[in-house]
């Protein structure tokens, strides 16, 4: 079983590749035999999915868990349509051999409903936040001490930030040339990374729905990278490499966050004419390099001796 070990990074994702779970070519997908690129795939029985089409989503899904080989380096996520679903999903023979699901629409409503389900199997799990709760500080902060149960955290990868639901319940759509950060869903990603980072929640970026706007997705990657977020969901296999690259470490914060992490390392110094301080930037330090041992450097260039101030 492709079983995820509560030390798992989230990094190790890459960048999922969404599609419906009744793609006639899952197996190929879920073996690599196509897009071998891939690192992790969601297939979905929600949204993706109409409600007429569920029942033979499921059958095909069913059929094709039989001819999924062991992966240890490719992750496979169903998302679940709903907790009812989930329990057709966990009753398919072989489902053990993905590594997880993604329970959309997720809310205190629907917390016992999953996690009900999944306590006696070995499943991780990536919630997504994409309900009008997500709209209210009061909320997310009850469900954030909701997810901080031992056994409820260990199973958590991420949780995903769902935009396009978000600015559906807006009433809107970004425009092209527009990341989500330029519309009122960047003042949200900011609020939700303030609630659960500090607490240990990693959260993954929002989808990036235009395929022919190659400039706006890099811009708005580097600005998910500058909110913390971890990840960004792919929703066709040209956009993998584009957002993988872009998770390539610069040789500078390289060299300064192996320069924090060195048990020898002063308490501050001056590294690449920025302060350096153990204390304060150790979290940062540990997230670049998991970064970069995932990505690797952009450049190639030797380590530089750090200056104590």
């Amino acid at each position: 079983m492709n079983t995820i070990l509560k030390s798992f990074s989230p990094w190790r994702l890459g960048a999922p590749l969404y599609m419906p779970g009744n793609r006639r070519d899952i197996i190929e997908i879920a073996n690599g035999d196509k897009y071998p690129m891939l690192r992790s795939m969601i297939f979905c029985t929600e949204d993706a999915v109409s409600t007429i089409d569920v029942d033979s989503c499921l059958r095909h899904l069913g059929l094709c868990l039989q001819g999924f080989k062991e992966s240890s380096h490719r992750y496979r996520f169903i998302r679940a349509r709903n907790p009812e679903i989930l329990a057709r999903l966990l009753a398919l023979p072989h489902i053990e051999k993905i590594d997880g699901f993604v329970l959309p629409k997720f809310t205190e409503s629907v917390f016992h409903a999953y996690f009900d389900q999944l306590k006696d199997t070995p499943f991780k799990v990536m919630p997504t936040l994409e309900t009008q709760d997500v709209f209210d500080t009061s909320a997310m902060t009850e469900l954030r001490q909701a997810l901080l149960q031992d056994d409820i955290t260990k199973r958590i990868i991420t949780l995903r930030i769902g935009g396009n639901d978000l600015m559906n319940l807006l009433g809107l759509r970004r425009t092209k040339s527009c990341t989500l950060y330029d519309t009122p869903i960047g003042n949200v990603i900011s609020q939700l990374v303030t609630t659960f980072k500090p607490y240990g929640f990693s959260l993954s970026a929002p989808v990036f729905e235009y395929l022919n706007d190659a400039v706006t997705l890099q811009k708005e990657i580097s600005l998910d990278l500058a909110h913390g977020l971890i990840g960004k969901t792919a929703i066709h296999p040209t956009q993998v490499p584009l957002i993988e690259s872009a998770y390539a470490v610069d040789n500078e914060d390289y060299e300064m966050a192996h320069a924090l992490c060195e048990k020898a390392a002063p308490a501050v110094f001056r590294m690449h004419d920025a302060m350096c301080e153990v204390a304060t930037h150790q979290q940062w330090a540990e997230n670049i390099l998991n970064r970069q041992h995932c990505y690797g450097l952009n450049n190639n260039l030797p380590l530089k001796e750090c200056i104590e101030f």
